[in-house]
């Protein structure tokens, strides 16, 4: 299993492919504690083929959106298409 590096990601670079309704009081939490001390967690996102994928993290990465930041902390982990593959199945 490759070790996994932690990088701040331009929000625009990352796809989420798979849809999630968020629970609107807990992204404005989120919010006011990211703008107090910042992500203490960062998000999790696939590297594959030089494009990054996130599926956890959705409303660290909503209140990140709503806040108007440019990037996110990502715990960044390469894996080829296959696995990729497995998370959209």
């Amino acid at each position: 299993m490759a070790t996994a590096t932690v990088k701040e990601i331009p929000l625009a670079q990352i796809s989420r492919p798979l849809p999630r309704q968020n629970d609107q009081e807990k992204v404005t939490a989120l919010m006011d504690s990211i703008q107090q001390e910042g992500l203490r967690e960062p998000i999790d996102v696939l590297e594959v083929d030089g494009q990054y994928y996130g599926f956890s993290g959705c409303h660290r990465f909503e209140a990140h959106q709503r806040l108007g930041k440019e990037t996110i902390k990502c715990r960044v982990r390469r894996a080829p298409r296959s696995v990729l593959q497995k998370h959209l199945a």
